[in-house]
């Protein structure tokens, strides 16, 4: 990975460090995007210090704000000629049902619009940089999520997991959509189920949920290798609109194989966004 660039969304903590962490081990240029400056540099530090490789570099943005992602994507531009690997990682769990600044469902938002928006604005340099990759990290969750796309959005009949669900199968539509769009690109786009990983991910959930969370899942660490795996592994080389986990090629829902709902998502995504179209 020595002389590529790459970007992970969501890196100051959990599987989203782990994979900075593994990324720059390998020698990689590691692009941290982050939300808050200071657990940032809190993890940009340690990540230096644990790999050995000063060029980890921290980017603020919000990904719940597409004002945030439109201002982040010229930037990077500006500061690299290339990108070689775009991990999105970041992504919430909400307890309570709330609206960003967009007047969107922040789960739907941040968990599937923010992936559809920044890989849409950073296409062009993917493209130039071919052959380069692209990870959506989504969940097993997604085996759950239900196919009303136009209640996405929204967050009509909310709950925690359904939402959280719905967004998940969601990223695996736009993957297998965006794969179908980049052929011929040389630029491959994958999605994966990182394991049942206790992170931060759960921390608007009940104290009592977050503990027996705890107790059944892995390490961030374990579940960053499907990540680093697909972002760097010569064996998935060409390899896309594929299904992960535990760095095995996997089948998923049959609702995440629907040609049409993966279409209908692009275009409402598009429409949200003023990207893609």
């Amino acid at each position: 990975m020595v002389g590529k660039v790459c970007i992970v969304t969501g890196a100051n903590t959990g599987i989203g460090k782990e994979t900075a962490l593994g990324l720059a081990r390998l020698g990689a240029t590691m692009v941290m995007v982050c939300r808050d400056r200071q657990r940032g540099e809190e993890a940009q530090h340690e990540i230096k210090q644990k790999s050995g490789n000063d060029n980890v570099e921290l980017m603020l943005c919000d990904m719940s704000s597409q004002r945030s992602i439109k201002q982040f994507a010229p930037i990077f531009a500006q500061r690299h000629d290339r990108l070689d690997v775009l991990v999105n990682n970041a992504g919430v769990v909400l307890r309570e049902q709330s609206m960003t600044e967009d007047g969107l469902e922040s789960t739907f938002a941040i968990n599937h619009l923010g992936y559809f928006l920044l890989t849409n604005l950073l296409l062009d340099l993917l493209i130039k940089s071919a052959p380069s990759r692209i990870v959506n990290v989504a969940s097993a969750a997604h085996k759950f999520g239900n196919l009303d796309v136009n209640a996405w959005p929204t967050g009509r009949q909310y709950s925690t997991f359904g939402a959280y669900a719905n967004s998940k199968l969601a990223n695996i539509l736009f993957t297998r959509e965006l794969a179908q769009r980049l052929t011929g690109t040389r630029v491959t786009a994958n999605c994966l189920h990182p394991g049942g990983v206790g992170t931060n991910l759960f921390r608007g959930l009940p104290k009592f949920l977050q503990t027996v969370i705890k107790l059944v899942t892995i390490s961030p660490e374990r579940g960053a290798r499907t990540s680093i795996y697909l972002a760097s592994s010569p064996d998935v080389e060409g390899i896309t609109g594929k299904y992960f986990a535990r760095c095995r090629q996997q089948e998923s829902s049959d609702a995440s194989r629907n040609k049409a709902a993966a279409r209908d998502l692009w275009n409402l995504s598009a429409e949200l966004t003023g990207v893609g179209v």
